[in-house]
């Protein structure tokens, strides 16, 4: 006689309950593992092109004009938003630079000196000329530049994807 292998309710209800809770856990697992993964897989792109506004807010003049722009950065599920400026330089319709706002010793932001055409670091005292070369101080390179571009009457300035300022650097 063949032997037949019954369960009783018992064990039964044990099965079938630690087989649905295995399902249940597998499905609201997944989405779990992928929800704290999934910052840590994004590539944030940190290029682009940042709009100043239109190109009849910065005159054509011997003096610079200042900008400012905030980037944020998410790293995970930490949101941070930087502050970053700097100088239009229109010296002529077709002449346009823009210049960074932090001297390149100690990333301290530099101010344009009407008296003595030049831009100055309250730090150290580094002085820079209007086409941001070093003039005096312990600078050891002129200050960075934004490339530009004007489309359509607005001027735009590209964030560089690898910058000294940004990486905090100098």
């Amino acid at each position: 006689m063949a032997s037949s292998h019954r369960i009783n309710r018992r064990d039964f209800v044990k099965v079938v309950t630690a087989t649905l809770s295995g399902i249940m856990g597998v499905a609201m697992g997944i989405p779990i593992i992928g929800y704290l993964i999934d910052p840590a897989l994004k590539v944030q792109s940190s290029e682009a092109w940042i709009p100043l506004g239109p190109l009849e807010n910065y005159p054509v003049s011997s003096s610079p004009t200042s900008f400012s722009f905030t980037r944020s950065n998410i790293n995970g599920w930490e949101k941070t938003v930087n502050s970053y400026g700097g100088f239009i330089i229109r010296q002529s319709e077709d002449d346009l630079q823009a210049l960074s706002h932090r001297c390149t010793h100690l990333s301290c932001s530099v101010n344009w000196v009407e008296e003595r055409q030049e831009f100055v670091c309250p730090c150290h005292n580094a002085q820079f000329g209007l086409e941001g070369d070093v003039h005096a101080g312990p600078p050891p390179t002129e200050l960075d530049r934004f490339e530009t571009k004007v489309e359509e009457g607005t001027l735009f300035v590209k964030f560089p994807a690898y910058n000294r300022e940004v990486e905090g650097l100098i």
